[in-house]
């Protein structure tokens, strides 16, 4: 009996492309816009419009490379739309010119009253609002028209990468600017079929959930009109929630699925560009927590929240609403995302002073795991330094880039040069823009290295570096495979919930020697030891000051405080060096003689033990 597998999914791509997704928008009216280019660099929202605003078609060239255009929006629901099962949505498409999901133009959507509702990017083009038929539609988008440097090559040299040599000519035009009816039945039928399809792709052959897939995906087709998708995508889907309601298998890999936005602070844009990034993917995320009660999103890098504190402290004030709710988790506990390798043990202890006492001061927490998933090497002094500065955890997917040595453990105890270990993992999924498709799903359970001893790995899932991160569509593929036959089971929780979870079923994790990853170190003499020592306990004591905790905590202090912790008046050094400290509410305080004091014995048992060392 021939196989007919290449005819059902043939049928199924065309069934996808000219039937299914074009309907997932009942109605399209297009919106009436006018424009103002910036002369120079980006202004407030207040200053932006109150300018006077130009005439603009769709189809229209706008700004320079690097530069930034204001879109004045204005429309008028239709009043005969029917509003059952469907979302009036603004749909915008900026002239998106790849295939990338950022490094591309961007947009920020504002309200009349200068609220930020979301951001617009290549893969994330719809604006939901909660509005009717007969209701007005008033934004203001802050389109920035930042060129596809990356290209073909991120290496390929390019004028583009600069504002002195990109040129005055615009590189972009705009394609869409409507007003759409999401039809919420076909948007979820669209999901379903995404889901399935992509599962029995990674079956094998031999496997009855693979044929099964396959005709309830025929027996779809067969059911839908192809004339009117919407009036039969509740019939379709009652065909396949049988194939979605079957169980995962009780061996199944599990995965902890965790919203991620990896932005570099500094890369192929300006800084200013980078806080910009920052405020537009937040926003999304914040927009899509609001329909998603399971949605947790993760973010490291103190400096990126104090930009938001600096530029958009509106938005910041939301985040914190979020954080204390558990949705919006700040990690990693450092100032950004270093390098590792060329910065000295004093840095990096000063990256955990200033980005700890940040997250203590403003969120009331400190994060217990290290997040550097994209760091070029980690220094084998790395797990002293973690541990010295209070955390436990450390998280990296970078060396799942080395084409020559494959590390053999996804989760163990990396141990350091003076004999320290931190609980650590290397996502298996190999990525930290993952968008949860079942291949990347099922290369995380293939390649998992500890089978037999532990079943739980880690998937940051969400576009960088301007792409918005986490999308309404990777939401829904990890509620369709929390519990799915023939596919690893996806769970939504926090970084520190997964390493809790690692951790008890990894009774004796395999433990690694100190080993830098971009080279050897050699055994430690007495000398190293005791700098070592004197290092860790200097960045102890620099730790300690940033959270003011006390000397000594019990091993039964929870990590988390809520901010009322945070006393008024009382001092929180940025190091022992510093010369101003942070008193909420008081800034620019003198440093308090209690840390001045630390700081001395700090100093002088340093230089004691190096003496005992010579």
């Amino acid at each position: 009996m021939p196989d007919p597998t290449q005819f059902v999914d043939l049928r199924n791509r065309r069934f996808v492309s000219e039937r299914l997704t074009p309907a997932i928008y009942r109605e399209r009216v297009p919106l009436t816009f006018t424009s103002w280019d910036v002369p120079g660099e980006p202004v407030p929202f207040a200053e932006a419009v109150a300018q006077e605003y130009a005439p603009f078609r769709v189809g229209d060239e706008w700004s320079r490379p690097w530069g930034t255009t204001w879109f004045h929006i204005t429309g008028t629901v239709p009043a005969d739309w029917e509003m059952t099962d469907a979302r009036v949505e603004v749909l915008v498409d900026l002239g998106f010119v790849s295939g990338h999901p950022g490094f591309q133009a961007e947009g920020l959507v504002w309200t009349p009253e200068g609220h930020i509702l979301k951001a617009i990017e290549p893969r994330n083009t719809a604006v939901p609002l909660e509005i009717g038929p007969g209701d007005s539609i008033d934004l203001y988008i802050e389109a920035a028209s930042n060129p596809d440097v990356q290209g073909e090559s991120v290496y390929a040299p390019t004028p583009m990468g600069d504002l002195a040599t990109s040129g005055d000519a615009p590189n972009y035009r705009t394609g869409v600017l409507d007003i759409g009816l999401r039809d919420v039945p076909v948007w979820e039928l669209a999901q379903d079929v995404w889901t399935l399809d992509g599962l029995w792709r990674e079956l094998g052959e031999e496997q009855p959930r693979r044929a099964e897939i396959l005709r309830g995906l025929e027996r779809l087709i067969d059911t839908l009109d192809p004339d009117d998708i919407s009036s039969t995508a509740k019939a379709g889907r009652e065909v396949l929630a049988p194939l979605l309601a079957s169980p995962a298998y009780a061996s199944a890999h599990h995965l902890v699925a965790v919203g991620h936005a990896h932005i570099d602070s500094a890369w192929l844009w300006p800084v200013r560009e980078t806080i910009c990034k920052c405020a537009r993917a937040f926003s999304n995320v914040l927009s899509l927590m609001d329909g998603n009660d399971d949605f947790l999103f993760a973010c490291s890098s103190a400096q990126q929240f104090a930009w938001m504190k600096e530029h958009y402290p509106d938005l910041l004030e939301r985040i914190k609403v979020r954080v204390l709710d558990g949705r919006f988790v700040p990690v990693g506990g450092m100032w950004v995302e270093s390098d590792t390798n060329l910065p000295g043990g004093e840095a990096m202890a000063r990256q955990f002073v200033a980005g700890k006492g940040f997250f203590i001061r403003e969120f009331g927490i400190e994060p217990p795991e290290v997040w550097l998933p994209d760091s070029f090497g980690y220094s084998a002094a790395l797990p002293q330094i973690v541990k010295a500065a209070g955390s436990k955890y450390f998280l990296t997917q970078k060396p799942s880039w080395n084409e020559t040595n494959v590390m053999p453990h996804h989760t163990f105890n990396w141990e350091g040069i003076d004999g320290s270990q931190v609980f650590t993992h290397f996502p298996p999924v190999a990525t930290y823009n993952s968008v949860l498709s079942q291949e990347e799903l099922h290369k995380a359970q293939r390649d998992y290295k500890e089978k037999g001893e532990a079943n739980s790995s880690l998937v940051p899932f969400g576009y960088g570096n301007g792409g918005g991160g986490p999308t309404r569509e990777m939401v829904s593929a990890a509620e369709r495979t929390r519990n799915l036959e023939g596919s690893p089971t996806v769970e939504m929780t926090s970084p520190q919930a997964f390493f809790e979870q690692a951790e008890a079923e990894l009774e004796q994790p395999r433990s690694g020697p100190a080993r830098s990853t971009s080279s050897s170190t050699a055994a430690p003499t007495p000398r190293r030891r005791a700098r070592s020592a004197a290092t860790a306990e200097a960045s102890t004591s620099c730790a300690r000051q940033s959270s003011g905790r006390p000397p000594r905590r019990s091993a039964r202090e929870p990590r988390t405080r809520t901010p009322s912790s945070i006393q008024p008046g009382r001092r929180y050094c940025c190091s022992s060096s510093t010369t101003s400290c942070r008193a909420p509410p008081s800034p620019g305080c003198t440093r308090s003689r209690r840390s001045t004091t630390s700081a001395s014995r700090v100093s002088s048992r340093r230089s004691s033990r190096r003496r005992s060392a010579r």
